[in-house]
């Protein structure tokens, strides 16, 4: 194949994707920012910090610098929400004006409440695709069967990106509901903190999940109000994506909420750990004032881990409005 990859993070989900569609490139570029990572790729095939016992395809090239990524016809934001418009400015004076742009980043700008294609569409001047579902990578690393959503208004965009990501192992839907699409993305870091502070709390089955039966109509709800559809929250990027975050602990938002859940407060800075979904919670409350939207799930979170207030006493309050 002529088509030449590039993937902006050589993290987890990074390092997975590049090694899921490797078949799919001619030349994949995967950008590290550490010099070192980069050169492991290239000498040994591994990265070592992620996965220490998968050799990487011998198509994938470590890059430290994004002068590669002038000729690639597709990159990957595979990065944390809060470095995307900076990696995006630098990029735009790099990649080619018929580079697609694809986030898998699952959060919003603090500053401005915009979702990740928003902020990519308002730098490069032109449509940007986002990719959301239930995509554990260290499942894709292996090759393991998997399937994902991906959201943009430019369909020609939508069947180069679905070209490129689609394997026999790794499945794609593809919809223009991208305010949908991303949205299913932000709210389940918010219904998984609020199943984890559940479990933190050992809270019985049968309330915990009727208060995710009551997360999940809110979500729909929520996504409608704020212009997206309602049928996207049963995709891949909503259905699949919230319950392998709500109920699985490879999911950071969980592990959070059961933290809170249990009185544990994190220092991220100290911890080197990011969790999207603390930063969504501050958004989403704020979101929900200002379009006048009720969420039990979005006053739950917001009570436990940005008030600090007692779990306890925010779930008997959830409980009560059901």
């Amino acid at each position: 194949m002529t088509l030449n990859i590039g993937v902006v993070g050589a993290g987890a989900m990074g390092t997975a994707i590049s090694q899921s569609i490797a078949e799919n490139a001619n030349k994949l570029f995967l950008y590290a920012r550490k010099k070192e990572v980069s050169e492991e790729i290239n000498t040994k095939h591994y990265n070592s910090q992620y996965y220490p016992n998968l050799k990487l395809k011998e198509n994938i090239i470590g890059i430290n610098d994004f002068s590669k990524l002038n000729e690639v016809d597709i990159v990957f934001l595979c990065i944390p929400s809060s470095t995307v418009r900076e990696v995006t400015s630098e990029l735009k004076e790099i990649i080619s004006e018929e580079c697609i742009v694809v986030t898998t980043a699952k959060g919003m700008e603090s500053k401005t409440n915009k979702r990740m294609t928003e902020v990519i569409e308002e730098i490069i001047e032109r449509p940007a695709v986002a990719l959301s579902g239930p995509n554990i990578a260290s499942e894709m690393a292996k090759n393991l069967s998997t399937a994902t959503t991906i959201a943009c208004s430019d369909e020609n965009y939508l069947k180069k990106v679905k070209k490129a990501l689609e394997t026999k192992k790794f499945k794609v839907n593809a919809n223009t509901d991208v305010v949908g699409t991303e949205y299913c993305g932000i709210l389940k870091n918010i219904l998984a903190i609020s199943q984890g502070i559940c479990e933190g709390l050992d809270i019985n089955d049968n309330a915990r999940f009727a208060l995710f039966t009551k997360s999940y109509s809110e979500t729909k709800e929520i996504i409608e109000k704020l212009g997206g559809k309602r049928d996207t929250v049963d995709d891949y990027c909503g259905f699949g994506d919230i319950i392998t975050a709500s109920t699985l602990s490879v999911s950071r938002n969980h592990t959070l909420g059961v933290l809170y859940g249990q009185g544990i407060v994190i220092d991220e800075q100290s911890s080197g750990i990011l969790f999207e979904g603390k930063n969504t919670a501050v958004i989403l409350k704020n979101l929900c004032e200002k379009n006048n939207i009720k969420s039990l799930t979005a006053d739950f979170v917001y009570d436990v881990i940005v008030e600090k207030n007692n779990p306890k006493l925010a779930f008997n309050k959830f409980w009560d409005g059901l």
